[in-house]
């Protein structure tokens, strides 16, 4: 069973500049977790190798985001998504997540990595507002309704998820470029 804090309102800020780089196996267990992850999740990488990446899932966060993060990446293709995540003590932090597929030389899936870096606040104030809606719809109607709404609010917006995400957090400048390196060195 896994251990689940008391959930805390209180919010770890870390530099976004620290980029938090975890790897899985096609079932979403942990098999790699960089330093910056433990530090910042406040669990040590022994507590977090084999367990499911769930055990950071924090439950503000609808379960229809996780539900298009898995239906993009086992149909092949990278995501990113704004993710609140739950700390080993409670509190809680917000990152923008890349989540990018690793193949084997044959081209079969062999795992997924995961680039996380700081969500700067207009990003949270924007996400929170949509996950906040999609959550309550999820708990009086269930995930088909949060993720009709999703669809709806990006009708409305006249974008793409994918879309909406590179609008909302694309990197730029410095960042961008330390994040293209550290996708190098972790590839």
């Amino acid at each position: 069973m896994l251990y689940r804090p008391i959930v805390l309102d209180e919010e770890i800020k870390f530099s976004k500049k620290k980029f938090i780089v975890s790897k899985t196996d096609i079932e979403g267990n942990i098999i790699f977790v960089n330093k910056n992850f433990s530090e910042v999740s406040g669990y040590s990488e022994a507590e977090l190798i084999n367990q499911p990446h769930s055990i950071l899932r924090h439950p503000d966060m609808p379960r229809a985001i996780f539900y298009l993060m898995w239906q993009s990446l086992l149909s092949g293709k990278p995501i990113s998504a704004i993710i609140k995540n739950l700390a080993k003590d409670g509190r809680y932090y917000w990152v923008i997540a890349d989540l990018e597929i690793k193949r084997n030389p044959n081209g079969e899936t062999k795992s997924f990595i995961a680039f996380r870096r700081s969500a700067p606040q207009d990003v949270i104030d924007t996400t929170q507002e949509l996950y906040e809606t999609m959550l309550a719809i999820e708990k009086k109607h269930g995930m088909e309704h949060s993720l009709a709404y999703l669809q709806a609010f990006l009708e409305e917006h006249k974008l793409t998820y994918d879309e909406f995400m590179e609008e909302l957090v694309k990197p730029k400048g410095v960042i961008a470029k330390l994040l293209e390196i550290f996708k190098k060195l972790m590839g």
